[in-house]
């Protein structure tokens, strides 16, 4: 069983508490009406997929229900740690 640590609640609860959210640190355009079809499709589906140390966003959805960052291993699935949106990557 994988273990997070919520770093609103400050429990560590089983993962099926919680939601991947994907990429963490993903900058917004600053104006949306500039973009075209080919900046879109990059925005909204183009992810890096690192193997090892990777920034990804979660959503504690059996929780607080707030999104959190956290530092996790893709290869052995372990959780560096985590901390709270709108801290800076660690």
């Amino acid at each position: 069983m994988i273990l997070i640590h919520c770093p609103y609640c400050d429990e560590t609860r089983p993962e099926i508490e919680f939601a991947n959210a994907g990429e963490a640190h993903v900058a917004r355009p600053e104006d949306p009406s500039t973009f075209d079809d080919s900046q879109w499709e990059g925005f909204l589906f183009i992810r890096s997929n690192p193997r090892g140390r990777h920034h990804e966003r979660w959503r504690h959805i059996h929780g607080c229900g707030r999104f959190f960052n956290a530092i996790r291993d893709t290869v052995t699935d372990k959780f560096e740690t985590t901390y709270k949106a709108g801290e800076p990557r660690r």
